[in-house]
């Protein structure tokens, strides 16, 4: 359970860093209060799965769903760079994710 909190959370995290773009610097009303609303609610869900995880495990596994899936929505919705190094570095932070849940029971 903690482990579907926690992908939740990570989940919720990419919506906020999309959404931080959406604001436009929290200029835009709605964007910005879906993106307060997304933080709020991602940080709760990764309060609730450290009742079950380890901090460092559930920390890094976290900001590590939040940047691959920022960084891959980055790729196919706002035309960011697709460099052979760029996707490997998305890769290894993938399965640096797997392999923490691998490691880690909960």
């Amino acid at each position: 359970m903690s482990w579907l909190l926690l992908l939740a959370a990570g989940l919720l995290e990419i919506a906020w860093a999309l959404g931080l773009k959406y604001s436009e610097g929290f200029t835009r009303l709605w964007p910005s209060l879906g993106t307060v609303a997304a933080m709020v609610a991602s940080l709760g869900l990764l309060g609730l799965a450290l009742r079950g995880l380890p901090l460092g495990t559930a920390y890094a596994a976290w900001t590590g769903i939040g940047t691959v899936g920022t960084a891959l929505l980055g790729l196919w919705l706002f035309g960011d760079p697709a460099s052979p190094p760029r996707l490997l570095g998305i890769a290894l932070i993938l399965a640096g994710v797997l392999l923490l849940k691998v490691a880690t029971p909960g």
